[in-house]
């Protein structure tokens, strides 16, 4: 009996291009947390952008369950890409991002651009990103899952990013 091939195929310029590319459209994803009280898996979405640097970022409040979590189990995952206006939805290009948040304090050199590159994608967020209550996250990449379309899956590590 033979072992079926995987399905993953061998990572190449196209794949890099096409997960660079769901990156740099997103304005917002899917965030898988663990529950920081009952530990049980929690997604929800947020807000999602690129810095300067081109990590993944987000804005969040201190309010949300979503922010505790991260604060006590940094390791988390954001899903992007969006299916299109026909068309089975799993036809469509997805990146699952393995990620570890760093929260960015305010007094950190890399905070002003953070601040205008979020606002330049974001700018109603103009509203409220200066209350107190509201934290840059930047997300440093572990690895990702690109599922291009049917029969279309790839494995991505960091350098894949740059």
């Amino acid at each position: 009996m033979t072992r079926p091939s995987s399905p993953i195929r061998e990572t190449d310029n196209e794949a890099r291009s096409i997960a660079c590319g769901l990156m740099r459209a997103a304005r917002f994803a899917a965030l898988a947390v663990i529950h920081p009280e009952t530990g049980a898996p929690h997604v929800t979405r947020v807000g999602f952008g690129l810095a300067p640097s081109r990590h993944p970022v987000t804005l969040v409040s201190d309010l949300s369950l979503h922010t505790r979590a991260l604060r006590a189990r940094p390791d988390a995952a954001l899903l992007v890409g969006e299916p299109g206006p026909r068309g089975d939805p799993l036809t469509h290009p997805r990146l699952t991002l393995s990620v570890h948040a760093r929260f960015v304090m305010r007094d950190d050199p890399d905070h002003p651009a953070l601040r205008a590159a979020w606002l330049a994608d974001h700018p109603k967020a103009g509203l409220y990103v200066d209350f107190s209550d509201f934290s840059f996250v930047r997300f440093d990449l572990q690895g990702g899952a690109l599922n291009a379309g049917f029969g279309k899956a790839f494995q991505l590590v960091p350098e894949d990013f740059m």
